[in-house]
């Protein structure tokens, strides 16, 4: 009898994979294999060891056990470079692209040669682009792609070295729904052609569409494996938090309809002079949530500068009835919190305690300054406090916040910019990065704000995100804000129209007042 024939192995298996730094077992005896022709979803909460496990694959850590096997194959991945030699491509989240160079000019950087070695890899990169859909023009400058096109550059880069194992790192953080879209079709080709696929998200619904299986870390341990047959994102999160998590919570009580924030006819330059915001008018009451969307670099980091008296500008902004002027301390003082984009350099001084930056706001003040000397034991118990309220994990509260991970430092900053009980809120990508855990107690503390009568003024390029926290979204292109439209009357495809230059007028529904309803 002649027995069956046994199954290939898989693309990519990762056996007891341990890493060990100090203090913390990052990765813990983890069990990860991929098939030809596969995506692979792989989830976690942040610090659960995605990041390491991710760069143990691409030759930036070196296992303290376990084996990599390619193919059935045990290897040692020691650089990048071995890395993409044995066919892993890695897709960063930021690409990392010369903005000035042409995009055959970055991918010559890796693959070129002769005298113009440009002219070399343009015809294979028409070839990749046909074959996959991913439309790049090889001569286009890279300063003036999308954040859609770039990442096509950046998958095209790994294609280029012959990756069979493609990581995705938070592909879809920055896109809009159509290139989103536009990536997933790209994905579904390149499974089709064998290729195997690691897409790294914390969107459980991109997750559910585009992986054919899950597996799921929590504090370094594999706690889950499953297909995303049957799987939703309760089950999903569940076992990324190990608790259920409730995804039917939706914006709070309305406003009161009484204006809180009056902007009128903002105009500011940007870092290289030219206009950054252009006649930008609205309203923002009391009790609402206002979204804005908007690709990066259409104005909305300038428009909330300005807002916090980080930036120069003409025009009028008034809260509460009266100017608003001055820098940001005296803007703080006049009731306006600040949660930056940038939430390590911007919102904190890494090198400072968890109590310094706590304290930043009042510091100079009572009750935690007695004329020019500061009460260390009342700054202290401020910073107790708030570590507790908001649930900071943080080893004590003289540890420099830098040694915090990204959503305990966005914790740290919420406690400070909060406590004040602000009028107005500017809340820039407050969830970016962060696990469902983290969002989940952003939001609702957003949320608990509103219902005390202060505005939110959120800036996210997370669609869903804006759609469910927000009573009204604007748009921001070219400077310009289109609306703000009432969030019932927009939907995640006309948001990322609109942000891709649309004219309100030109979608479709516009005529029955979807989306027309708003315009300013």
């Amino acid at each position: 009898m002649i027995p069956p024939p046994s199954a290939p192995p898989p693309a990519l298996h990762l056996r007891g994979i341990t890493k060990r730094f100090p203090g913390v077992v990052a990765n813990d005896r983890v069990d990860l294999s991929v098939g030809r022709g596969e995506v692979l979803a792989l989830l976690g909460e942040n610090g659960a060891g995605k990041s390491t496990l991710i760069s143990i694959l691409y030759g930036l850590y070196q296992p303290d056990e376990g084996t990599v096997e390619l193919a059935g194959r045990p290897v040692r991945i020691g650089s990048p470079a071995q890395a993409r030699t044995l066919g892993i491509g890695l897709v960063p989240q930021h690409p990392l692209l010369v903005s000035r160079h042409t995009v055959a000019e970055n991918l010559a950087l890796g693959f070129g040669s002769g005298l113009f070695p440009a002219r070399g890899v343009t015809a294979r990169i028409r070839e990749l682009s046909q074959q996959y859909g991913l439309e790049v023009d090889a001569s286009a400058r890279v300063s003036d792609l999308s954040p859609g096109e770039k990442q096509r550059v950046e998958i095209i880069r790994a294609l280029l070295g012959g990756a069979q194992v493609l990581i995705l790192d938070e592909p879809t953080s920055v896109l809009t729904p159509q290139e989103a879209g536009s990536l997933f079709r790209v994905m579904r080709d390149l499974r089709a052609d064998g290729r195997s696929l690691i897409f790294i998200s914390h969107k459980l619904d991109e997750v559910l569409a585009v992986a054919d299986r899950v597996t799921v870390l929590r504090r370094g341990k594999v706690v889950g494996e499953v297909p995303t047959l049957g799987a939703t994102r309760e089950s999903l999160a569940e076992l990324m938090v190990g608790r259920s998590v409730d995804f039917t919570r939706k914006r709070g009580a309305p406003g009161t309809g009484d204006v809180l924030l009056q902007v009128h006819g903002l105009q500011a330059s940007g870092s290289r002079g030219l206009p950054a915001l252009r006649g930008v008018s609205f309203e923002l009451g009391r009790g609402e949530v206002l979204g804005v969307a908007g690709i990066a670099g259409n104005g909305q980091s300038e428009l909330v500068e300005v807002l916090a008296g980080l930036h120069g500008a003409t025009g009028e902004v008034t809260l509460d009835g009266r100017p608003l002027s001055g820098g940001a301390q005296e803007r703080f003082r006049a009731g306006v919190a600040h949660i930056p984009e940038d939430r390590i350099h911007s919102g904190t001084v890494p090198s400072m305690t968890v109590a310094e930056n706590v304290a930043l706001r009042g510091y100079d003040r009572p009750p935690l300054a007695r004329g020019l000397s500061r009460d260390l034991k009342r700054t202290d118990e401020l910073a107790r406090r708030e570590v507790e309220a908001y649930a900071v994990s943080t080893p004590g509260i003289h540890t420099p916040s830098r040694l915090l991970s990204g959503g305990n430092i966005q914790k740290l900053i919420l406690a400070r910019e909060l406590a004040g009980e602000p009028k107005l809120i500017l809340a820039v990508h407050p969830t970016y990065g962060l696990d469902i855990g983290a969002t989940d107690q952003v939001h609702r503390v957003l949320l608990e704000r509103t219902t005390a009568g202060a505005g939110v003024l959120l800036v996210s390029e997370d669609l869903d995100e804006l759609l469910s926290l927000s009573d009204r979204i604007g748009v921001m292109v070219g400077g310009s804000l289109l609306g703000p439209f009432p969030v019932g009357e927009v939907t995640r495809e006309s948001l990322g129209l609109l942000m891709g230059g649309a004219h309100p007028h030109s979608l479709p529904g516009a005529d029955q007042g979807v989306v027309a309803g708003g315009l300013a």
